[in-house]
């Protein structure tokens, strides 16, 4: 690997003591000293292990515990865990005998420097690779000083590396799928990926835990108790039905429906990214109720405890030391992979093909699916909308009532015309005096007359602030306005309830945050386009709004339920698209 590396670590030894002549329009004479430095690096553990030089396999796997790594042997291989030392002194965890009959009182492992770092690799050997006739045609075993270091990395021929507390990253995606395939495993009692083993119900044996889960004969038959954490037959197929069923956004993960065995009994086929949409969207609400509040609430310890579940532990302090994930995980780069390997035409040159596809997309600079355009600039926001519409135009004519409620909330919702707003209140302040509540109403229904009246009266006096803009907004909308039955707004697709029943995906949800910390959520029912004089235009959505009280929506572990037969807002069904 390292002869691999080498070129790459001369180029970034001269961007770091030399620098690159880079040229930028910021500068005057257009030219400046770039320097460059390598802030970390991202790969599955494997990979990770090649690079830094700390073995992943053993009783040391794990190259942040270091040599306090908590491991044990067990029939077949080697588990990590004792993860009740990360909590906190006091957690009542702690003295919980449910885990392994015992009370933990360790304390976490320690934290190990840089200079503690570079003092382990001060011990490691130097030595020929492989086997040798120099160590008699043997591999050559590391020494208990050496720990689980093979090597020193390439890496620290940089000036700076060493001073770099995070390294090498834990890649969230990798880790995640290999959690998500555990636990699937195990919860749909799969005989090819379950770590609930026979051999793990006799590592409870050995330890002396959990007796209700221990094999027992039957006669001539080996007999292995159901455990809570399984789901039943029964429940499988409820569960796998479930995500069979579901559906997302346009774009958001593929189409879950073809992961789910013809039987329901099984996930097969599941990619990283479908392993992330499930740990984080599916499997909280799908096994809620299937198994028992303890096992939903907490996955508590199964003896599968293998290196990748133990390295979620420090996916938290890497959080800290290298700030959000999305910038420390192989999505962007898996992805790009996969742009990359689509533009071979031909396997028998895949250089060629990817370079010349790679030109192809540059010079033709295609938009991406969700790309809503280019919108020219306003003076005021409300035609400033990023609002693309797509699919076939309709036009539906609107009653007054409905046509009257829309374009108070444009002119209601422009920032610009806030003064306007307030001049006319304050009018009905003096004219209706004490009686607050008819004057919203009144407020409601005449503003638009009002604030036309002014409007034109200040334009026929030529006032410079009256723009056409303002103009063409103080006036009636057409009594057709246009019907859509889907949008792109800022890069997200939105389409309406009727077209959204007949698709795999599903658009048409909406949420609007209230002014305190309330949120309101509903359905889209209709996308409309109001059109003004001199061509300017609104997009609106009409929504059915949920009720949100405590009675229809529940709030538990960060899930938001809530029941859309209660209907609310119905005269206030209009936001901005």
């Amino acid at each position: 690997m390292d002869v691999f590396l080498c070129p790459l670590i001369d180029e970034l030894k001269e961007l770091w003591v030399h620098g690159l002549d880079t040229r930028d329009a910021a500068y005057e004479n257009g030219v400046f000293r770039m320097r460059a430095a390598l802030l970390w690096t991202v790969n599955d553990f494997p990979a990770r292990s090649n690079l830094s030089g700390w073995s992943g396999q053993g009783y040391r796997a794990c190259p942040t515990c270091n040599e306090d790594t908590p491991s044990m042997r067990v029939i077949g291989k080697t588990t990590y865990f004792g993860h009740r030392r990360f909590l906190a002194t006091n957690h009542h965890w702690r003295s919980n005998l449910q885990f392994d009959g015992r009370t933990e009182r360790k304390r976490p492992p320690r934290r190990f420097s840089t200079t503690d770092i570079l003092e382990q690799l001060r011990r490691v050997k130097t030595g020929i690779p492989g086997k040798h006739p120099n160590y008699g045609g043997v591999k050559l075993k590391r020494g208990d000083d050496e720990l689980n270091w093979r090597k020193k990395s390439i890496f620290y021929e940089l000036p700076y590396w060493a001073t770099i507390e995070l390294k090498h990253n834990l890649d969230v995606m990798h880790i995640e799928k290999n959690v998500c395939d555990s636990l699937l495993g195990t919860l749909l009692a799969d005989p090819h990926k379950s770590k609930d083993t026979d051999n793990a119900r006799r590592d409870l044996v050995k330890l002396g835990i959990r007796h209700e889960l221990h094999l027992f004969e039957d006669g001539n038959k080996l007999m292995k108790p159901a455990a809570d954490y399984t789901f039943s037959e029964a429940n499988r197929r409820k569960f796998c039905r479930f995500i069979r069923s579901v559906k997302f956004p346009d774009g958001f993960a593929s189409n879950m429906s073809k992961k789910v065995t013809h039987n329901d009994s099984r996930l097969l086929g599941l990619k990283s990214h479908d392993c992330h949409v499930i740990m984080q969207r599916l499997l909280p609400v799908g096994c809620r109720s299937l198994v028992t509040k303890n096992i939903w609430s907490t996955i508590v310890e199964l003896s599968f405890f293998d290196i990748m579940i133990h390295l979620v532990l420090h996916l938290p302090e890497e959080a800290i030391l290298g700030g959000p994930v999305h910038m420390r995980w192989m999505y962007p780069f898996e992805r790009y992979l996969k742009r990359l390997k689509d533009y071979v035409r031909n396997a028998a040159k895949p250089e060629g093909s990817i370079a010349e596809g790679y030109v192809v997309d540059e010079a033709f600079n295609r938009p991406d699916m969700n790309d809503d355009g280019i919108h020219p600039t306003r003076q005021l926001s409300v035609f400033e909308s990023q609002c693309k519409p797509l699919g076939k135009q309709s036009y539906v004519e609107l009653d007054n009532n409905d046509r009257d409620k829309a374009e108070f909330y444009i002119l209601n919702n422009s920032p610009e015309l806030e003064p306007y707003l307030n001049e006319h209140k304050q009018e009905l302040h003096v004219r209706l005096r004490e009686d607050c509540l008819n004057i919203n109403e009144v407020h409601r229904t005449e503003f638009a007359g009002w604030f036309f009246e002014k409007i034109y009266a200040m334009h026929r006096m030529q006032a410079p602030e009256v723009t056409t803009e303002l103009l063409s907004l103080s006036l009636k909308t057409n009594m057709v306005v246009s019907s859509y039955p889907a949008c792109i707004v800022n890069g997200v697709r939105f389409v309406t309830h009727d077209h959204d029943v007949r698709l795999r995906t599903q658009n048409s949800g909406v949420s609007v945050p209230g002014t305190g910390q309330e949120m309101f959520y509903g359905q889209l029912q209709e996308i409309l386009e109001f059109s003004y004089l001199n061509g300017f235009s609104v997009v609106l959505f009409r929504c059915k709004w949920f009720k949100c009280d405590s009675k229809h929506m529940v709030t538990e572990n960060n899930i938001t339920s809530i029941d859309i037969n209660g209907e609310a807002y119905k005269d206030d069904q209009f936001i901005l698209a």
